[in-house]
């Protein structure tokens, strides 16, 4: 109801090449109404022997002939309307496809004016100066600690765990002992003692 649409733009082009195609269409109905008029003719001139009239025979039969005659021109004419319009259709092929080139190659520039060797080589500065500084990140949280700096992380966490739950927790550790620890010694007992047969009343 209210929304019109678009009609395809008809240009000049388009309108020589319909017209082209008219004209082709019209030869093809003369070159139809030709061979009917041939046909017509080889009857007539048939008729006209049987009946012994062979005057108006060979008339018919020329007049056949110069039907023939347009019929071949015609033929040559419908051969270059055809060519014509190929022609026609291909160069205008050609012309949408160099549009189409010279929009591809305006884009190119374009992307290529946004992509100095100044701007990727900068980027390309940034990514590995980017990457260093990970490396660099990545290195301080490895696990490059030394004891001393990992017992210190544990004590600090469970400081943390203890003020959490409202607890101090104190780290009094005993100390290590500075020597062996003594062992009493042990008597040997003999692995196998004698036993004594005791007779058992039967």
């Amino acid at each position: 109801m209210g929304s019109s649409q678009s009609t395809p733009k008809i240009t000049a082009h388009d309108r020589a090449i319909l017209d082209l195609k008219l004209q082709r269409d019209k030869l093809k109905q003369y070159q139809k109404k030709i061979q009917v008029v041939l046909d017509r003719e080889h009857e007539i001139a048939k008729a006209h022997l049987t009946t012994g009239q062979k005057d108006r025979a060979v008339i018919a039969l020329r007049r056949r002939k110069y039907q023939q005659s347009l019929l071949l021109k015609t033929d040559s004419q419908l051969e270059n309307l055809e060519q014509l319009v190929s022609t026609i259709e291909f160069s205008l092929v050609e012309v949408s496809v160099l549009h189409g080139l010279k929009q591809g190659n305006e884009v190119l520039q374009e992307i290529h004016r946004e992509m100095s060797i100044e701007s990727v080589e900068k980027l390309m500065d940034e990514t590995q100066e980017a990457r260093e500084y990970q490396r660099e990140i990545g290195d301080l949280l490895a696990n490059r600690l030394t004891h001393d700096e990992e017992d210190a992380v544990q004590a600090e966490l469970l400081a943390l765990q203890g003020e959490a739950v409202g607890q101090a927790v104190r780290l009094d550790l005993p100390s290590p002992p500075r020597s062996l620890p003594l062992v009493p010694e042990v008597q040997q007992v003999p692995l196998e003692t004698k036993r004594e047969r005791v007779p058992v009343p039967s």
